[in-house]
């Protein structure tokens, strides 16, 4: 995690004293379990409660890790330091991943929590957008190359569109990840009752995994770091949209630039998306680290610790930069200058070739076969596209259009409002959360 990336609410989330904290609060929730059951005097766990909770020094376990060379063992030492006789019924036939992959499902799932608030951020502003320039006219382009025309409030609808299926399989990997175990060294319970795992786990707002090794199965991590870069891969689509919006030949958005903002230290004309081209490259880091998390899956037998290393970086940073990435996308989309009368001005820019088809669908009616039409049509096109004169002239001055097409019947082929007449439906829907579940 570097500072520049990440909000202080996501760097406290992976901070060491956060997760000293939570796996404190992981051995009291499994020493309350076995008091239950008899296993551990009654009372035992407010006793270490109230004299450890709040207490622990991270400084102090990392000096015994330094000496132990093991992260659970030193911060079960310093528990003992602080809570004296009565710490000794702690971690009782449990093993280090019991508590290692509790504390991550929890840290992941508060992750989670900070992240969706964001994703709900930027669709809230790609709403605004789309309702705001619900009826605003633009050239719609495939291959980069002017096809037909669509709204600007279509692309925002189809932003939020997309946001919204991400958050749905995000929600299902929350879940998905919201998983631990308290079975033992292998996950058999060996020294355990399965009781305690599961009135310890539900204490914690975990799940018991389904067939334990000594760890929770690395799939369900996968998941989640999928379902992240998949958030990472939506906003870059926005990003990448509003970087080609800004280029100069195109001109239809900018960013927003603020006094006193500099583009260029060499050229005080600059205006550059930085903030969308920012996001891509953050959205390329997030792809990295769901390619890591699924490497993380195939382990040796019962479990190894390659994964460990892993995700001890793809852990904060993926959630640090998703959950950072989403409020600087919300930030984009709300103050992003859009310019409709750009807008309008290159959608004209071709003297309406983009009513080709609509002309070619008036020969067809005709009882013109189709490729003949096409290749009609097709002729006038691309002496206009030449620069040779206008589209809609030369349709008029082709006999063989002529004989089938009266001048109006060509008129009404170059109606924008008929090209645009089902987009407010189309974003209704998108708005309305058509597919949502």
């Amino acid at each position: 995690m570097i500072a520049r990336y990440t909000r202080p609410e996501l760097a406290e989330l992976w901070s060491d004293r956060h997760r000293y904290d939570t796996w404190l609060r992981i051995e009291l929730a499994a020493c309350s379990a076995m008091e239950a059951t008899g296993r551990v005097p009654a009372g035992t766990a407010e006793v270490v409660r109230a004299k450890a909770a709040g207490r622990l020094d991270p400084e102090r376990i990392l000096e015994h890790e330094e000496r132990t060379k093991h992260d659970v063992i030193a911060f079960l030492t310093h528990v003992e330091e602080l809570a004296g006789e009565p710490a000794r019924w702690l971690h009782l036939g449990m093993t280090s991943s019991d508590v290692l992959d509790a504390g991550l499902a929890i840290t992941l799932v508060e992750a989670a929590d900070k992240i969706l608030a964001g994703l709900d951020l930027v669709r809230a502003a790609c709403r605004r957008r789309a309702l705001e320039h619900r009826a605003t006219p633009a050239i719609g382009r495939t291959h980069g190359i002017h096809a037909e025309p669509i709204t600007a409030g279509l692309v925002f609808a189809g932003f939020h569109a997309e946001l919204g299926r991400a958050r749905t399989a995000f929600l299902a990997a929350r879940d998905e990840v919201a998983v631990g175990k308290i079975a033992g060294a292998v996950g058999t319970y060996a020294n355990l009752d399965p009781a305690v795992e599961t009135a310890a786990l539900g204490a914690l707002g975990l799940r018991r995994e389904t067939v334990p090794t000594q760890i929770v199965a690395r799939d369900r991590h996968a998941a989640y770091f999928t379902a992240v870069a998949r958030i990472g891969a939506a906003i870059e689509r926005i990003a990448l949209t509003v970087r080609h919006w800004q280029r100069t030949e195109v001109g239809e958005a900018t960013e927003a630039f603020g006094k006193g903002q500099k583009g260029s230290s060499a050229m005080p004309h600059k205006k550059n998306p930085i903030l969308s081209e920012n996001l891509c490259g953050i959205a390329r880091l997030l792809r990295s680290y769901a390619q890591a998390a699924m490497e993380d899956v195939a382990l040796w037998h019962e479990r190894d610790i390659s994964h460990s290393s892993v995700e001890r970086v793809i852990g904060p940073d993926a959630t640090g930069l998703c959950d950072f990435m989403l409020r600087r996308a919300a930030g984009l989309v709300d103050g992003l200058v859009v310019n409709a009368d750009r807008m309008r001005r290159n959608l004209e820019l071709t003297g309406g070739l983009f009513f080709s088809e609509a002309v070619l669908l008036e020969l067809v009616k005709t009882g013109m076969a189709r490729q003949a039409a096409y290749e009609l049509v097709q002729k006038s096109a691309l002496r206009a596209a030449a620069g040779e004169g206008s589209f809609r002239a030369f349709l008029r001055a082709d006999p063989e259009v002529g004989a089938r097409l009266s001048p109006t019947d060509i008129d009404r082929a170059f109606d924008l409002s008929h090209h645009l007449r089902h987009t407010g439906a189309i974003i209704d829907r998108a708005l309305e959360g058509e597919d949502s579940p």
